[in-house]
Formats: C-alpha cells, structure tokens, sequence
C-alpha cells in the first residue's frame, strides 16, 4: 500500500476516499487484528493503521463499495465511519 502514514486523530471530521485496505494480525495486541486503510485526503494518498473493531467491520461490510467517501468520527470510546 502507497501513501504517507498519518495518524487517526489528524483527520477526524474531515472526508476522505477509502480506496484500498488490509486486515491482518496484530503485533502489538497478540491475537487482535489490525486494520491498514488506504485513503485519499485533499488527493494525496495516505495510510493509517487502527484496531478499531468498528472500523474493521464496516469496511469488509462495503468493501464491494471501494472507492467511496466517508468520515471517521469517534463516538465515546470508538472509531466510526459517518
């Protein structure tokens, strides 16, 4: 995957373009997986890594969807797509 790596809480509100993902095991969190998102921002690609259960489940659920444009927002303690 291509783009510079940049961190969840730099684009929080702001929308960007999912345009790939990766979903595989942890290193940090032994049995936990992590989710690689690939994204376009003001049209330069980036990554971002995250745990976000949410997230996980909401992007395998549209995948067939890719590319297509959301907002992640955290509500309470998580990570959502809006």
């Amino acid at each position: 995957m291509t783009g510079d790596k940049i961190k969840i809480d730099d684009i929080l509100g702001k929308e960007i373009e999912i345009i790939g993902y990766k979903i595989g095991d942890s290193k940090q969190k032994v049995g936990t997986k992590v989710l690689t998102l690939q994204f376009r921002l003001s049209g330069e690609e980036r990554i971002l890594f995250t745990g976000s259960n949410v997230l996980i489940d909401q992007v395998e659920k549209y995948k067939g969807e890719i590319p297509f444009l959301a907002t992640i927002k955290k509500v309470n303690k998580f990570y959502t797509f809006s």
